[in-house]
C-alpha cells in the first residue's frame, strides 16, 4: 500500500507536513536515532515517522499511525474498533495502560448468541448486528493525546484523512483481504459499493480512495468525537447495527443488533494497572484483564524455571508449548472483564503459582490437551488438574504498532475490529467497517457447571488475547513489541520474548522465527516452515500434534541498543511484510 502522491496536511507548528518520497520500500529492519515506528504498513509507518521528525512525541505518532492504519488496513482496525494501549514515560520511568476495548450494549445478556437452546453458528453471529461492540479506538486516541500528547486530535487525524481522500496503491495483501471477504461484502449495499467496484476486488496497482472515510475523520476531529459518542455519526452506527443494509436478493440470515445511542454516549476508556512480571531479570509490562497480559506473563513465569539457553531446540519448544498450554487453561477459567468477574490477577502472575504449574511439565511426554486449570488462590505443587474447558472462538485479524521518540518515550498499541473485515458491514456514507468484537465472548459456558468469566453481559468487555508489551531494565526501556493474531497473540509474544531473552536470538531472528501456537487444544497450529523442520518429528514423538496455518501473527518491535540508537523490526514475510522506520537512519 505505497502512498504515491498524498499531501499530509498535519500542522505541527506553523508548517505543513508533506508526504514521504514516492515508492517507500517495506523495510524489515532499520536502525538509527530520533525515534522509530514499526507497523504492518509503509504508509502508516511513514506518517508516524514524519510526526516524530516534526517534533511530535511517541503518543502523537502512535495515534496518527493508528488512524492511518484505519485507512490502509481497514480489515483489521479502524474507527469502529478497540484495543489496548501501553505507554512508557521516560521522565518518570512509569508504564501506564489504557483499556479501549469495545463494550457490549446495555441490552446484551448471557443468551446473546443462543437460539432454541443452542449456540448459533459462528459465521452467522459474526456477520450480523449482534456481534457489534461499542467502539473504543477513537476514545483511546482522544484520551492518550490529552494525557501525554502534544497534538490536537485534528492534527493527529489529518494525515489519515489525506490518505483516504487522495488514495493509496492497492497491494496484494489488500486485494487478497477483499477477495477473502467478497461473499460477505456483496451481501451489504454499503460494503459492496466501497470494496467491490464493478463487482470485483480492487486490482493490485490501482489507487483506492475512500472520501467518505476522509469526511468521517474530519467530522470526528471537528466535533472532538461528540459526533460518534452521541451525535450524528453515532446515530448512523446504531442504525446500521439495528438495521443492517442487506443487499436485495441476498439469502444471508443477518441478525439485528441491540446497540443504542445511549450505549455510545456512555462509553469510557479505563486505566487499569498494567500486568507486570519479570523474565530473565527484566520487567515485562502488558495490558491486564480482559486482555492477554496475564496469560503472557504466566507463560513467561513458567518458562522462568528452565534455562532455555542451555536447552536443545526440541526441549525448548516442548517447554514453550506446555507453558502456553497451561496458561491458556487458566485463562479460560479465570480471565474475563474484571468489572464483571473476580479475576485473581496477582495470583495468576505470581512465581509461586507458575512454579506449581511448571512442575506438571514432563520432559518425555506432552500433557493431555486440553488440560485443566489450576487454582491460583491455592497453589499446590503439581496438583491434579481441574476439568478441561472448551476452547472459544478467537479471530486472527488485528494490527499492532510500536513507536519510540527522541526523549525515550514509547507506545505499544494493539487494536482490532476482530475478524478480517470485522462484521462485513460498512456504515453507509461513512466509509468504515463495523467490528464483530462480541464474538470474543463464549457463546455458551466453557466449563462444567457454568463457571465462565467470559459469557456475554451488559456493558461488559469481552476477553481478549491482545498483549502489547513494554520491557524495562531497571526502569529503562529496552523493548516495545506486540503482534496481531487473535488467540495466537499470547503465544507469539511469549515466543518472541523467549527467543530474544531466553535463547539469546537477535530481535529480527525472534520476530522472523517459524511459529507454533499451542492454546490448550488437542492440535497446535503451526506455520508450514515449522512443519517442514526436523522439530516436528521430535515433538510428535513427545505426543504433540499439529495442524497447518499459513501464518501466525504479524509482529512489530523496537529495541533500544546499548549505544542509545533504536532498532525497529517488522515481519519479513507475514502479511506481505511490515514497515520498520527510524527518523534518522544510520
Amino acid at each position: 500500500m505505497t502512498l504515491l502522491s498524498a499531501v499530509l496536511s498535519l500542522a505541527l507548528t506553523a508548517s505543513v507536513l508533506t508526504a514521504p518520497a514516492p515508492g517507500a520500500p517495506r523495510l524489515t529492519e532499520q536502525t538509527g536515532s530520533g525515534g522509530a515506528v514499526s507497523s504492518v504498513d509503509p504508509d502508516a509507518s511513514a506518517v508516524g515517522v514524519e510526526v516524530l521528525r516534526r517534533g511530535g512525541n511517541a503518543v502523537d505518532a502512535a495515534v496518527a499511525t493508528a488512524a492511518a492504519l484505519g485507512v490502509t488496513d481497514p480489515f483489521s482496525t479502524g474507527i469502529a474498533g478497540g484495543g489496548f494501549f501501553v505507554h512508557y514515560q521516560a521522565s518518570t520511568r512509569r508504564v501506564s495502560t489504557i483499556d479501549g476495548r469495545e463494550t457490549a450494549p446495555a441490552a446484551v445478556h448471557e443468551q446473546l448468541f443462543v437460539e432454541n437452546g443452542a449456540a448459533i453458528a459462528f459465521d452467522e453471529a459474526m456477520t450480523s448486528g449482534l456481534s457489534v461492540g461499542v467502539p473504543g479506538n477513537p476514545a483511546t486516541w482522544r484520551h492518550t493525546l490529552a494525557r501525554w500528547g502534544t497534538l490536537s486530535l485534528g492534527q493527529a487525524l489529518a494525515p489519515a484523512e489525506a490518505i483516504a481522500r487522495r488514495g493509496f496503491v492497492v497491494d496484494e495483501t489488500f486485494h487478497r483481504q477483499v477477495a477473502n471477504n467478497a461473499g460477505r461484502f456483496a451481501d451489504f449495499t454499503s460494503s459492496r459499493k466501497l470494496f467491490l467496484p464493478g463487482g470485483k476486488p480492487p486490482a493490485v496497482g490501482s489507487t483506492f480512495r475512500n472520501p467518505e472515510l476522509a469526511d468521517t475523520y474530519r467530522e470526528l476531529a471537528r466535533t472532538n468525537l461528540v459526533s460518534l459518542y452521541g451525535g450524528s455519526l453515532g446515530r448512523d452506527v446504531v442504525r446500521t447495527v439495528r438495521q443492517p443494509p442487506v443487499a436485495p436478493g441476498s439469502t444471508r440470515v443477518v441478525h439485528p443488533g441491540r446497540m443504542t445511542i445511549a450505549d455510545l454516549a456512555a462509553y469510557r476508556v479505563t486505566q487499569p494497572a498494567p500486568a507486570r512480571t519479570s523474565y530473565r531479570g527484566l520487567d515485562v509490562y502488558s495490558a491486564a484483564a480482559p486482555a492477554g497480559g496475564l496469560s503472557t506473563g504466566e507463560a513467561l513465569n513458567i518458562l522462568e524455571t528452565t534455562d532455555l539457553a542451555k536447552a536443545s531446540q526440541t526441549e525448548y519448544l516442548h517447554r514453550f508449548m506446555e507453558a502456553t498450554k497451561l496458561a491458556f487453561a487458566d485463562r479460560t477459567r479465570w480471565v474475563g472483564d474484571p468489572s464483571r468477574a473476580d479475576v485473581p490477577a496477582g495470583q495468576l502472575l505470581s512465581q509461586r503459582y507458575a512454579d506449581s504449574r511448571a512442575c506438571l511439565i514432563r520432559a518425555g511426554a506432552a500433557l493431555p490437551a486440553p488440560t485443566g486449570a489450576g487454582d491460583p488462590r491455592n497453589p499446590r505443587p503439581c496438583a491434579a488438574n481441574g476439568s478441561p474447558a472448551k476452547p472459544g472462538n478467537e479471530a486472527e485479524r488485528t494490527t499492532h504498532l510500536v513507536v519510540t521518540d527522541r526523549w525515550g518515550n514509547a507506545v505499544s498499541y494493539t487494536s482490532t475490529i476482530e475478524s478480517e473485515g470485522g462484521n462485513g458491514i460498512v456504515v453507509p456514507g461513512r466509509g468504515f467497517l463495523l467490528n464483530n468484537e462480541l464474538t470474543d465472548f463464549n457463546f455458551v459456558p466453557a466449563l462444567p457447571g457454568g463457571q465462565d468469566p467470559n459469557l456475554p453481559g451488559a456493558c461488559k468487555r469481552p476477553r481478549s488475547a491482545m498483549s502489547p508489551v513494554i520491557v524495562l531494565d531497571r526502569g529503562r526501556l529496552v523493548l516495545a513489541a506486540g503482534s496481531p493474531g487473535g488467540g495466537t497473540i499470547i503465544t507469539t509474544v511469549t515466543q518472541i520474548l523467549a527467543e530474544r531473552y531466553g535463547r539469546g536470538r537477535t530481535l529480527l531472528e525472534a520476530v522472523a522465527t517459524p511459529r507454533v501456537s499451542q492454546r490448550n487444544t488437542a492440535v497446535a497450529t503451526a506455520e508450514p516452515v515449522f512443519l517442514a523442520s526436523s522439530d516436528r518429528a521430535a515433538l510428535e514423538s513427545l505426543g504433540h500434534r499439529f495442524g497447518e496455518v499459513a501464518e501466525i501473527g504479524a509482529a512489530t518491535a523496537i529495541e533500544r541498543l546499548p549505544d542509545g540508537r533504536w532498532q525497529a523490526v517488522a515481519e519479513p514475510v507475514r502479511r506481505g511484510g511490515g514497515a520498520a522506520r527510524v527518523v534518522n537512519p544510520s
